[in-house]
């Protein structure tokens, strides 16, 4: 039996990027808040005594992950697909009449070393609410990353 866990190897957090309603639309250096989680409800019984007698729980709703994307900063943000989104609902906002307007789905996609995709977080109904770009410095001769901070309703692992 645990020769069976052997006969596929580790995912290497390597290979990924973004993909936004079917299309490709950023390579990625980093990703986090890659969290699926649910709310724990608990409930304590207490007997005639006055003593906790029992503490029960079970799940509760599905948390909504914020994730975290961080890459290397385009240099024509105008021409840039998550600066435009970005754009759009910080000069327009999210309006309640275009829901489907603003909103996006899309997956943070995994590939192995031989390309094959591997595994995919997908989020759905997500907008991008922060762009934050490095801190700049005269010493510094690395390239500027930014971090886009998109909040999503609900994530999935689909693979």
């Amino acid at each position: 039996m645990p020769n069976e866990l052997l006969k596929t190897d580790m995912m290497i957090a390597q290979n990924f990027f973004l993909e936004i309603d079917g299309e490709v639309v950023s390579y990625l250096s980093g990703v986090s808040g890659l969290d699926i989680e649910m709310d724990v409800v608990s409930a304590t019984q207490v007997g005639k005594d006055g003593k906790q007698q029992t503490i029960k729980s079970r799940g509760g709703a599905n948390k909504a992950p914020d994730l975290s994307l961080t890459r290397l900063a385009p240099t024509d943000a105008a021409g840039d697909p998550l600066w435009k989104w970005f754009k759009a609902v910080h000069d327009g906002g999210l309006k309640n009449s275009d829901r489907a307007g603003q909103r996006k789905s899309g997956a943070v996609v995994i590939f192995d070393s031989t390309h094959s995709e591997i595994a995919r977080f997908s989020f759905f109904n997500a907008w991008p609410s922060k762009i934050s770009t490095d801190a700049l410095s005269v010493d510094s001769n690395d390239p500027i990353k930014e971090t886009i901070t998109l909040v999503c309703e609900t994530l999935e692992r689909k693979k």
